[in-house]
């Protein structure tokens, strides 16, 4: 089995994702995220069941909707959406997740984790992309660094 940071690593090596769960609100991490992701050159469509643009970019209904497909889909989704999600990225051919979380629970669902290894898909169960991403902004940063200091950062592997 790989490590949490190998499966970061692979999944944002990937240019065209999936942001799955986009907030209606502009101050909202997922937005943030969105446009960080997108200010480093990725080609990042936005999915939500009842946005129709985020950020002046279409936004698709669901990951079936979206042509040509992703390589990835980032699901910033509460859990209990979180299962129905991972099927819809088997029905669109998506071969990598990362179930988003910052703080608490976030997207992260045990079931859809299972559903992922049983079908396929490499999965990223917790943790924040900004945590791996090059250069990211001081909070970022961090909070990067006192989840080292104490061993709680996800691509941690004690000595």
């Amino acid at each position: 089995m790989t490590t949490l940071a190998v499966r970061a690593n692979d999944f944002l090596a990937q240019r065209r994702i999936a942001l799955v769960g986009v907030s209606r609100d502009p101050r909202d991490l997922s937005r943030s995220l969105f446009r960080e992701l997108r200010q480093r050159g990725y080609d990042v469509v936005p999915v939500h069941p009842t946005l129709d643009a985020v950020d002046g970019v279409d936004c698709a209904r669901r990951l079936q909707d979206v042509h040509p497909g992703v390589d990835g889909a980032l699901l910033m989704t509460p859990p209990a959406q979180t299962d129905r999600v991972v099927r819809d990225c088997t029905e669109a051919g998506v071969t990598r997740v990362w179930m988003h979380r910052g703080t608490g629970r976030g997207a992260v669902n045990p079931v859809a984790v299972s559903y992922c290894r049983d079908h396929g898909i490499a999965v990223v169960e917790g943790a924040c992309p900004f945590m791996f991403l090059p250069r990211a902004g001081f909070v970022h940063r961090t909070h990067g660094f006192f989840a080292r200091l104490i061993g709680s950062h996800p691509g941690h592997r004690p000595a």
